[in-house]
């Protein structure tokens, strides 16, 4: 199919997917369409799952590109670690599940994909630490939190000692906020969309070394005290 309409399937899952951001993940070897001798993309039913594939991981997870793309050579590769991206089922209600699981949660599923209690998600909800959209349902990272959330509950740490590490991220994103500014920043022109498809692949890339970082903060600070 043409990159128009590989385009167009794309768009019904990833509204703001733009023919930019398909050639920005060609350019970095994450999707590879066949070149006619004319020189026009073509695309298969494979790489639009490909492409898929990546923007879900980007959308859900804020996987840098780096790690989507080890995820895909497991796959390339036959390796059982690596998730597959999973074949697409709508419900009746218009919800789109994928790999058993809907990519928006309700409180209801929220509690019970997290293992905990709808009381103990809403006092989550209640101190910021999990966000619904604006329809009201909560993203697949949502359930991580929910699962941390819990395990720290066991040793004792409450909900209200959660609140720091809010607001730490909530300072780490307005940091990466003002880093990508300008590249979000570009709305018209005939770069605008590799500007704004280079900033968000910047964005995720900078969320995994923050990540990284304080994960790295912390255990140092452990080991000073053992």
């Amino acid at each position: 199919m043409s990159i128009g309409a590989a385009l167009s399937i794309l768009q019904r899952e990833f509204p703001a997917a733009t023919v930019s951001k398909m050639r920005f993940l060609e350019d970095q070897g994450l999707v590879a369409p066949h070149r006619a001798p004319s020189g026009y993309r073509t695309y298969s039913q494979a790489d639009v799952e490909r492409l898929r594939f990546v923007l879900a991981a980007q959308r859900d997870s804020f996987l840098p590109l780096k790690v989507i793309r080890e995820r895909l050579a497991d796959l390339d590769q036959g390796s059982a670690q690596a998730p597959s991206p999973g074949a697409r089922v709508v419900t009746e209600d218009g919800e789109l599940v994928v790999a058993g699981g809907p990519e928006r949660y309700t409180l209801e599923q929220l509690a019970g994909a997290a293992g905990i209690t709808e009381r103990h998600v809403g006092t989550l909800i209640e101190a910021g630490l999990v966000v619904a959209d604006a329809g009201g349902r909560y993203p697949q990272s949502a359930v991580q939190v929910c699962e941390l959330a819990a395990d720290l509950a066991e040793h004792g740490v409450d909900v209200r000692h959660l609140r720091t590490l809010r607001t730490a991220a909530e300072r780490q994103v307005d940091l990466v906020s003002q880093i990508v500014a300008p590249g979000m920043s570009h709305r018209t022109g005939p770069s605008s969309g590799s500007a704004r498809a280079k900033a968000e692949t910047m964005a995720a890339d900078l969320a995994e070394t923050f990540a990284q970082l304080h994960t790295a903060m912390v255990r140092a600070g452990v080991d000073r005290l053992i």
